[in-house]
């Protein structure tokens, strides 16, 4: 591996494919030729990498396909009893209330159909005003691996991504390979629609959009008025000719606590909007099932026109880039998904876990509504959510480092320090703990 003149191994991120000699398949060029016939301006938004993309539907799956219940079948490549069950470790089964099948079979790289079709309903009720078609989900490990693989289909190297900051932190890992075209995230009080215009009129034919409601870290969701003027404001982008691709991470949907937000995914408005805007909407059982560490995540995608060909297509070029990297998400993770979504108590216990996180949004806004804290806290704005972010008067990024030191070890209370912003995770934090915990942070800023 080469190395630069500083002594460092240089090496090609993940994601990073542009410009690599690599030679399209027939099945890559199948899949794009529907694009191009049925939807250009999609095809026009693929990245090297993403043309290159195709779920292999020759060779092993489709001889192993075609030999599904064949008297004497070689073609699996996993171990099974002489009954054909999966020769599974009790040591593991004993601990799983599921079959083995369930446990510890490979899953299609697609994701378990009866799971897809299940969070497409999911999809639909909770977002009424979605009418127009969609692919079905494709599964993914955790929304993560859901916008990693979205990077790489449709961002070459150096592009940019549009998106508000303040930002979740790790989309400069999972866009490494990209460039963040960011625009401040609040103008007053509210959204800044007009900063995310500017952007939208900037050079090029094409822009990705990335927009996090509600937000992390601020905590932030839109209101349906400004939900109204984002769409007005891309629609408007689109029809002069722009090709955008708008990634909705909905990574806490349905954690809204105040009356007038956009209580749908933005994903509802945007998906048959116009024919040059392609809408993708990753989402998960991470918060919405309080399922952090299960990782299961979901790639959905929709734009006006879209037929069962160009869906398949989406379709299998996403879950080519599952099976290309890790094969296919945790089976057991799935159906344990599955039976959730399922299940009769789902409802009520999601009802429950999100008053309790209400509860604890409520106790932040009486504590704040304390003039005292005004002297050397700024509270961005915040509706929704895991976090509230706030900025430290008078402080310089250094200065605020000290103060989460001294949080540490004089008042045995963490937070998140970025630059002159904390974000403090309130949905982790029991009500009784919060007047505390800003109580320290006061303290602290006065040392």
């Amino acid at each position: 591996m080469p190395s630069g003149a500083s002594g460092r191994m240089l090496f090609r991120p993940r994601n990073s494919w542009a410009g690599v000699d690599m030679k399209i398949s027939s099945q890559a060029k199948e899949l794009n030729g529907i694009l191009k016939k049925q939807a250009p301006q999609v095809y026009s938004m693929l990245s090297g990498a993403g043309k290159k993309a195709f779920f292999p539907k020759s060779g092993i799956l489709a001889q192993t396909a075609e030999a599904k219940g064949k008297r004497i079948n070689a073609t699996i490549g996993v171990a099974l009893e002489d009954g054909g069950a999966p020769l599974a470790l009790d040591v593991l089964m004993k601990n799983s209330k599921l079959e083995a099948h369930e446990t510890v079979s490979y899953s299609p790289s697609h994701g378990q159909q009866r799971l897809r079709e299940a969070w497409l309903q999911r999809i639909r009720q909770n977002n009424p005003s979605l009418r127009t078609k969609t692919t079905l989900p494709v599964c993914t490990a955790g929304l993560t691996s859901g916008l990693s693989i979205l990077g790489r289909l449709f961002l070459d190297d150096n592009e940019n991504i549009i998106l508000p900051e303040p930002f979740w932190g790790n989309y400069k890992l999972v866009f490494q390979h990209a460039e963040l075209d960011t625009f401040p995230c609040f103008d007053g009080h509210g959204f800044n629609v007009s900063g995310l215009e500017k952007k939208l009129h900037g050079p090029g034919k094409k822009h990705v959009l990335l927009l996090n409601f509600p937000n992390n870290p601020t905590g932030y969701s839109i209101t349906e008025q400004e939900a109204s003027e984002i769409v007005k404001a891309i629609k408007k982008s689109a029809e002069a000719g722009k090709r955008i691709l708008v990634i909705c991470d909905d990574a806490y949907f349905g954690l809204f606590f105040e009356p007038g937000l956009m209580r749908e995914s933005i994903f509802s408005k945007l998906a048959g909007l116009h024919e040059n805007i392609l809408a993708v909407k990753v989402d998960g059982i991470t918060k919405e099932l309080y399922a952090w560490g299960l990782r299961i995540g979901f790639v959905t995608y929709g734009f006006r026109g879209m037929d069962d060909d160009t869906a398949q297509v989406l379709e299998d070029k996403t879950s080519g880039s599952v099976r290309g990297s890790i094969s296919n998400t945790c089976t057991h993770s799935q159906f344990l998904a599955v039976r959730a979504l399922e299940s009769l108590e789902l409802k009520k216990q999601e009802k429950d876990n999100l008053e309790t996180i209400r509860v604890r949004y409520e106790e932040i806004k009486r504590i704040l509504s304390d003039s005292k804290y005004a002297e050397c806290l700024e509270p961005l704005p915040f509706n929704s959510g895991y976090f509230i972010c706030v900025r430290l008067k008078d402080k310089t990024p250094e200065q605020c480092e000290q103060v989460r030191k001294t949080l540490l070890s004089k008042y045995d209370t963490g937070i998140i320090s970025m630059g002159n912003l904390f974000r403090i995770a309130f949905s982790s934090v029991k009500k009784e703990l919060l007047r505390e915990l800003f109580e320290n942070l006061y303290s602290a800023c006065k040392v």
